[in-house]
Parts: structure tokens; C-alpha cells; sequence
């Protein structure tokens, strides 16, 4: 079998040389995702659909080449449709949410010989794009051939997707090929597992930062320092024969080695064993991709996750050690330990990757690492980890494929690592980033580690609700038409026209998501921070516990894009520990909001349905020589306060009643006016629709005590 083509230098000088590589790239993956399709028998077979919760193998075959033409028509390499049936048919894959989530969509798929003709035409258009379009190196995100390249890689990842439906499919559909066959020895049969000892591994600081010199998925840059303590790791995967020892220990039937989330998978699927075993005679066998075999029992087992972290449970029970899988930085901390470049594929004598070795597994044992002669470090299976994918810091949307990764990053798809013995391209460098649900099935098995080390993690995921994510941007992103900030503003304003410049305790009413109570942080020692909605106040929270947030926001239509701020970068994480974030009603606060030097309520009073009740309140909670900061655009509306308890902006005995002069009659005598001004204020609604406000700031002084 030929070894599918390494992933190339996209840093190479040599115009004529990348282009030759990018060309063999593209035929390697492209010829041998069709070769897969050989071991069809018939054409009722490419409609079967093996996994209920993924499309039709059909589906696969086309959305390959869809997708090379629909992201060459988003980056405008070209301007029309090659069929827009089929590329409006099979353009989206199924992300399920949950093992029962079942695809149960009705569609009219192409015939193969159509899927295949469409195939071809696009086989020929990218070839000619190879040849002809400009080429520049380094190839950049913005350069048409990363969306090349971005096809090339996205087609060797559903060779391997589907060449696990096809390990799904019932056999009578496929036929055995030589192009396609096993690398195991049939004959290994033994059952006696393989001893697979725990080898220390020091204390080491791992810093994951991809290089450049080959593709990537946007999730893969940026950076992230990670201290790793010193642990153990087992010296193979666990192969079928160690599996089997919790198996015949009542593995699947006893509850408490399954968490939550497996043992409700447990419960809907009734499993009693791994997916790709079956029980036949009362012999065990064991599913390759294409055909059942007695067992060979050194190779890894194929199991999710849910399966090998019910199994670390179980064995740190019998060894009364603290057994679980390892973390991502602890997998980079493997690969170091055995002299691996994470930026580099290592060649096909090393590691069982890019199909060198047969359409199969190997034994545990055959490919050894490092001094310590770790197995199978890299290929053979992938390796599922305790790490549920998030973005590193620094991440940025690539913006010809926004929902590659984001979608992910839920804290409900684990990393798994290392490759499989169909990995290729990008898909077998170390530094790749790849997850998938937990119950999910790939060619992934697992090493298991003991460390007394707990793995926390945060599922900073990003917010999709659209009013929150407005927000968000309104507070912490960019400025539109060179309108300043506008929480910054109002703050900004407040200290130009107060004495003294620091205050003991402030309190930020409507506080939303929070910019201007970490404005306020600045100059207080204590900051009360309060909103009606939880929600909003949940993101100023995480914005505190994680240092950063992440949010979506409109585009056009359903077109998002992909926002994040870190408080480090707009340089308000300096007093955070003096902002106390809180729920609570403006007009019916609790009594422990008392005792202030100065009270914000921006942009509130014509929120509130009782406005003037929230004015005689607030009065008594300011200290004398205290202030009183509200802004408003006076946007006086019934959806939030009766007509009757509007503060202005109606008529009494024909004469104009204006919101300012009411405020100054509500607070006088005890409050006497600073300063009024108006500040502007954008709104971004969607990238071509702002909303440009002018808000009154008015500036108040308690002058006696009430």
C-alpha cells in the first residue's frame, strides 16, 4: 500500500517545488479517499448509513469536493457554482449533540455516477488553480492557497471519518481489497495481555505554540504555558487483552465506574463491551475496517471516551492509585520526554500513520519511543485525553471556515491526540488539535496515567445570545466612527469634575456586563456592581474568574463572527478583587447598598418603573459630599415604565416637561448640580447597522444630610 503524502512545507522558498508538493497533496488524498469507496460491493451500499447519527456514506463522498468549491466561492477564487443541487445538498455535515440525537432529515441524494462526475470537476478545476494561481510564500491565511490547502486537509480528515463508517457498515456491503488490508498478524490470538508498567516522567512546563511551517486549523494557534508535576504514564496503550480484564471484571455492568455522562450512554445504548467486538461462538472477534477476525488481542482497543475513563476508574480501584487519563499538556509532556519535534511527522519507519503499514492497527509494542521505549507515543490509534478542547489564548476565527472550531469549544469534545494508522497531512503532526464528542467512535483508544495532579479546566465557551454579545461589544470592543468607549467616557467624565480623585465605596447600578465597574475599580476600593439580568452579570463574573470572554455577534443574517477580549489588554485587571458583582433591583435594593461616595446609574432611569421611587431611594444611600452620576438618552417608553411615572418627555398643562429639570427638582435641595454634558455612544447591531445615541450625563453633589 502507498504511503499517503506528508503534510508540506508551506515555508519552502521554491515556487516550482511547493507547487509540485501541494499538487501531489491534493491527488494523494483526493485518489485515495475514492480508492476507500472500492470496497463498496454495490451502489445500495453508498446509501447505507452505518451510524445513525451521521449522514449516508453517499453524503461524504460529495461534501469532500463541495466543500473545496463553496470555500473557493466564500475567499472568491471563483464566482459561481459548479451543480448547485449537489453543493447546496451536501455541504453540511451532522454535528450530534448527543448519542440520541438522531438525524432523521429526508433527502433525494445524487446517483454515484453523478456524485462521481462532480467529483471529477472539481479534481480538475483545483489542479488548474495549483498551476496557475499566484503563489507566494509563506502561504498566509489570506492567500488562496491556504483555502487549497484548507480543502486538502478537510478531505483527509473524512477519509478517516469515514473509513470508521465503513468499520460500522455490515460487512456484506464490502469487499475485502488488497489496497485495504490488515497489517496485524491474524495469528496473534494470545490473550495473556502484555505487562504495561507506569515509567516516570519528571516535572516540565509545557508551551504549545504552533509553528509556521505547516497548515494549520485555526485552533491550533496562539499559546499556552502549561506546568506540568511529575507523573507516570503506562509504557503501551491498553490493548484488547488488558481491556478485557474489565470486561471480565463486570466492567459494563457495575455503575460506579462510569460517570454521569457514560453511564447515561450505557443506559441508551446497552453496551456490554467495545463497539468494534463482538461475541461469536463464544470467542471473541474483533472488527477491522473492512472484515471480522478472532481477536488479535496485542493491538489497542478502539473505545470513546467515556469507555476509557470508566476503565481508569476501575483500575485505580484495583490499584489503589490515582489513575485517569492524561491531559493534553501531559500527552506534549510524553512527546517531549521521547525527543518528538511536536512540529514535525515523524517518517513511516517510525510510527504506524499515513496508511505505511496497512489499513489496520499494530501491535502495542511495535513501534517504540524515546529512551524509556514509550509505544506508540504517536499513531497506531489516537489517544483520547481529559482535556475538552478550548480555544488558546490568542485564538482568531480563520474566516473562510468561522464554525470549525468554535462549535467545539462547549467543554462537551475532548482532544484526542497522536493520530491513527489512517492519519495524514495535518492530521499527523503532534502540534494538531483535534476533538470530538465523548461517546463519539474514531480510531482512538487510550494510555492511562497516575498522577495526584487534578485536572481543572474552565469552559470559557463563547456566548451566542445576541442581546448579551451587543452588549459585550458595546463594553469591550472596538469603537465605531470614532466614538469613544462609552462606559470609559462616562467614567472618564466623572473624575474630571469630582474631588477627591479615589473613592472609599462606589456602587455601578445597571452595571450590565461591567466595563464601567472596572473603570470605576480604579479609583474605589470597593465596587458594588449591579444588574437586574443575571445574565449579563454572569459574563462580568467570568470575565473576572477567566480573564477573558469570547462571544459571537451578527455578521448579516445568520452570519456571525467570532469576538474575544482579555482584561489584560485593555489594562483593567489590576483591582479586580475590589468589584463585588451582584443581582438586584435598582428600585428595590437591599440595605446593605448604603454608605456610598459615589453611585453610577448609566443609561437606567428610563428603564425603570419607578423612576422617581429609585431617585428619593438612592438620595439616602450617598454620603454627604457624595455623588450622583446618571446618564440617559431619555428614551422614555411604556414597554418599561408607565406614562404617569415617565421622568420627562411629555407635556403638563402644555408646557414641556424635560427629564433634566425634573432631576434637578427630585434631588434638590439635598443634591446640587456639577455638570451636564451629552455623550455619545455607538451600538453595533450587525457589521453594516449601528445605532448612534447621544446619552445626558448629569453630575450630582449631596450637599447636606437627609
Amino acid at each position: 500500500m502507498q504511503e499517503l503524502s506528508h503534510s508540506p512545507q508551506i515555508y519552502d522558498g521554491n515556487e516550482d517545488i511547493l507547487r509540485t508538493e501541494i499538487k501531489n497533496h491534493f491527488l494523494s488524498g483526493f485518489d485515495r479517499f475514492e480508492s476507500l469507496h472500492q470496497n463498496l460491493v454495490n451502489e445500495e451500499a453508498y446509501y447505507q448509513q452505518p451510524e445513525p447519527l451521521r449522514h449516508p456514506i453517499i453524503f461524504y463522498l460529495g461534501h469532500t469536493a463541495v466543500f473545496f468549491a463553496n470555500k473557493l466561492k466564500v475567499a472568491k477564487i471563483i464566482n459561481q457554482a459548479i451543480d448547485d443541487n449537489i453543493e447546496s445538498m451536501m455541504a453540511i455535515g451532522v454535528d450530534e449533540m448527543s448519542w440520541d440525537d438522531l438525524n432523521q432529515n429526508n433527502y433525494q441524494w445524487p446517483k454515484v455516477a453523478e456524485v462521481y462526475a462532480y467529483r471529477q470537476k472539481v479534481k480538475h478545476l483545483v489542479l488548474d488553480l495549483i498551476d496557475r494561481l499566484p503563489l507566494v510564500t509563506p502561504i498566509g491565511w489570506q492567500d488562496p492557497f491556504w483555502i487549497i490547502l484548507m480543502g486538502i486537509e478537510h478531505e483527509r480528515i473524512h477519509l478517516e471519518t469515514s473509513s470508521v463508517l465503513f468499520r460500522q457498515l455490515d460487512v456484506k456491503y464490502l469487499q475485502p481489497h488488497p489496497d485495504w488490508s490488515v497489517s496485524f498478524d491474524p495469528s496473534d490470538h494470545t490473550a495473556e495481555p502484555l505487562k504495561n508498567p507506569l515509567i516516570h516522567l519528571d516535572a516540565t512546563t509545557i508551551t504549545q505554540n504552533k509553528g509556521a511551517n505547516h497548515y494549520g486549523w485555526d485552533n491550533e494557534y496562539g499559546e499556552l504555558t502549561t506546568n506540568v508535576e511529575a507523573f507516570k504514564a503506562s509504557q503501551f496503550l491498553v490493548s484488547n487483552a488488558e481491556y478485557l480484564t474489565f470486561i471480565d471484571d463486570g466492567g459494563y455492568q457495575d455503575s460506579q465506574w462510569w460517570c454521569e455522562e457514560g453511564s447515561a450512554w450505557l443506559e441508551y445504548t446497552k453496551a456490554t463491551h467495545p463497539h468494534f467486538w463482538r461475541l461469536k461462538d463464544n470467542q471473541w472477534q474483533y472488527r477491522s475496517l473492512l472484515e471480522w477476525h478472532d481477536m488479535p488481542w496485542s493491538l489497542p482497543v478502539d473505545v470513546n471516551y467515556l469507555e476509557a475513563k470508566a476503565f481508569c476508574h476501575w483500575l485505580s480501584a484495583r490499584s489503589s492509585q490515582p489513575i485517569r487519563l492524561p491531559s493534553e499538556a501531559e500527552w506534549y509532556a510524553l512527546l517531549q520526554h521521547a525527543q518528538i519535534p511536536s512540529d514535525q511527522s515523524p517518517q513511516a519507519s517510525q510510527a504506524n500513520l499515513h496508511l505505511a503499514h496497512g489499513a489496520s492497527a499494530v501491535a502495542i509494542n511495535r513501534f517504540l519511543f524515546g529512551k524509556s521505549q514509550f509505544g506508540d507515543v504517536i499513531g497506531n490509534v489516537w489517544q483520547w485525553t481529559e482535556t475538552a478542547i478550548d480555544a488558546l489564548p490568542g485564538f482568531q476565527v480563520h474566516p473562510a471556515y468561522d464554525d470549525f472550531s468554535v462549535p467545539t469549544f462547549d467543554g462537551r469534545h475532548n482532544l484526542i491526540k497522536g493520530g491513527s494508522w489512517i492519519s495524514s497531512g495535518n492530521e499527523a503532526l503532534p502540534e494538531s488539535r483535534y476533538a470530538f464528542r465523548r461517546h463519539f467512535f474514531q480510531h482512538a483508544g487510550f494510555r492511562y496515567v497516575e498522577s495526584e495532579q487534578t485536572i481543572t479546566q474552565h469552559f470559557n465557551t463563547y456566548e451566542t445570545d445576541e442581546l448579551i454579545s451587543q452588549y459585550l461589544e458595546f463594553h469591550y470592543g472596538k469603537e465605531y466612527f470614532a466614538v469613544p468607549n462609552f462606559p470609559k467616557a462616562c467614567v472618564d467624565t466623572i473624575m474630571t469634575h469630582v474631588e477627591p480623585k479615589q473613592f472609599d465605596r462606589v456602587l455601578d447600578l445597571g452595571c450590565a456586563v461591567g466595563r464601567s465597574s472596572f473603570e470605576l475599580a480604579r479609583f474605589a476600593n470597593h465596587v458594588d456592581a449591579v444588574d437586574f439580568s443575571t445574565r449579563f452579570i454572569r459574563n462580568a463574573i467570568n470575565l473576572i474568574k477567566h480573564g477573558e470572554v469570547k462571544y459571537l455577534i451578527p455578521k448579516e443574517g445568520d452570519i456571525t463572527e467570532a469576538k474575544q477580549f482579555q482584561l489584560s489588554t485593555l489594562n483593567l485587571e489590576g483591582r479586580i478583587e475590589n468589584i463585588h458583582f451582584s443581582q438586584g433591583d435598582a428600585c428595590n435594593l437591599k440595605d446593605k447598598y448604603k454608605d456610598y461616595d459615589l453611585v453610577f446609574a448609566g443609561n437606567l432611569i428610563d428603564r425603570l418603573y419607578q423612576p422617581a421611587a429609585f431617585i428619593k431611594d438612592i438620595k439616602t444611600r450617598i454620603k454627604s459630599g457624595g455623588y450622583l452620576a446618571l446618564t440617559s438618552p431619555y428614551t422614555w417608553l411604556e414597554e418599561f415604565t408607565n406614562k404617569e411615572n415617565w421622568l420627562g418627555g411629555y407635556k403638563k398643562n402644555g408646557e414641556n416637561v424635560e427629564t433634566l429639570e425634573h432631576l434637578k427638582s427630585l434631588l434638590a435641595p439635598d443634591f446640587a448640580p456639577v455638570h451636564h454634558q451629552d455623550i455619545p455612544f455607538v451600538i453595533r447591531e450587525t457589521a453594516r447597522k449601528h445605532q448612534h445615541t447621544l446619552a445626558q450625563f448629569s453630575l450630582w453633589k449631596k450637599v447636606s444630610t437627609i
